[in-house]
């Protein structure tokens, strides 16, 4: 059976958002945390920046086209951080990498969450007017930000809340469909919700962890994740493309959990109300691609992440084609795609590699795509 697809995005060479943070944008970043300079001369650092690498991701072929992240410190707490009623605070232990250690800083609820006139809106803005300035027109603005479950998730009791899991996740909802609508308005019709939490239920080791936190069975607790996302997607408009990426840990080349697909394959392939599944599959840490028989959506698109952001060194083509084929054999090619597996720089520190290497990589994927589908 061949399945046609109805959705443009994700594209047949995609990737996830983040780019390694250049000089210029570390070194601002630094004088102004030092507090050598103010908020106005960043943002002109960074704006600049972020104008050459939407070039660069134009010229080397990209569909998709991010800010890179250069302004966040994480992938994930900024967005967060920016919500009513969500805090950053300094953390006494943070997910310990296989390796180096981030930083120990967090997010706390600190009162009732809600989104309102969210900062990073016009970090979406200044995008999407870089992309028309700079592109032909095929290209797309592209925002990735972290999925409630990253708040609802790593949920701590707190004063306000009290512990009641079910109203933290009736209020996230309401903030993400504000959110959703609020980018959307602003031009955006490609948005990536990044979500690590699947993974409390892919390794042993955190199935445990969650168990003991929740009190609940596992199934409750995916139950839970899968009405946060069902519920911040349910009024998005019909013209907005909402993929979601999963992946075991990403920071300086490093992870922090293990285990393939198969304990969530049915929930994420039937059960989410999303376009597109961004999947690690760069290793054998992710496992093999049974897990994609669960495949269901006709107008979905499956990116499989062959390619490691994590190291320099390319892969085979031959090899990674071969990998495109077997996954074929349980989703038809047309809702295929490849990726590297995550970003080059969750956070502001960055993977292990060169910036000359990370666009080796993306010119590689390029490559590839367009030597199995005709075009990316």
């Amino acid at each position: 059976m061949t399945i046609k697809t109805s959705v443009r995005a994700p594209f047949y060479a995609d990737h996830v958002g983040s780019f390694l943070r250049t000089m210029a944008v570390k070194g601002a970043r630094k004088s102004f945390q030092n507090g050598e300079i103010d908020q106005e001369k960043l943002t002109a650092i960074e704006n600049e920046e972020i104008e050459k690498l939407v070039q660069k991701q134009i010229e080397v072929g990209l569909k998709s086209i991010t800010d890179g992240e250069f302004r966040r410190e994480y992938w994930h707490l900024d967005f967060l951080a920016g919500l009513e009623g969500v805090d950053w605070f300094e953390a006494e232990y943070v997910n310990r990498f296989k390796g180096p250690s981030p930083k120990n800083k967090a997010i706390k609820i600190v009162g009732k969450i809600d989104f309102d006139n969210h900062y990073m809106l016009q970090h979406f803005k200044f995008l999407k007017e870089t992309v028309e300035k700079y592109g032909d027109g095929s290209q797309v603005a592209k925002f990735s930000i972290p999925s409630p479950n990253m708040l609802v998730a790593r949920y701590q009791a707190d004063e306000y809340y009290n512990g009641d899991l079910d109203a933290i996740i009736d209020d996230a909802i309401v903030a993400y469909q504000k959110a959703i609508q609020a980018f959307y308005d602003a031009g955006c019709r490609y948005l990536q919700l990044d979500d690590t939490s699947w993974v409390d239920f892919v390794d042993e080791k955190r199935q445990k962890e969650v168990k003991e936190r929740y009190g609940k069975n596992i199934n409750e607790i995916v139950a839970s994740r899968v009405r946060a996302i069902n519920g911040a997607v349910s009024e998005k408009p019909e013209d907005l493309i909402v993929t979601m990426h999963i992946c075991r840990g990403n920071f300086q080349s490093t992870y922090f959990a293990e285990g393939g697909y198969d304990p969530i394959s049915d929930t994420i392939f039937s059960e989410l109300d999303i376009d597109g599944l961004f999947l690690e599959y760069d290793d054998e840490r992710s496992g093999d691609f049974e897990p994609l028989a669960s495949f269901k959506r006709e107008n979905q698109k499956v990116v499989l992440g062959l390619l490691t952001s994590k190291f320099a060194d390319l892969e085979d083509p031959e090899y990674i084609k071969k990998r495109i084929k077997e996954a074929s054999q349980y989703i038809p090619l047309e809702n295929l795609a490849i990726s590297p597996q995550c970003g080059f720089s969750s956070t502001e520190e960055g993977n292990l590699l060169t910036e000359e290497e990370q666009w080796n990589k993306v010119k590689h994927l390029i490559e590839i795509a367009e030597s199995v589908w005709g075009e990316i």
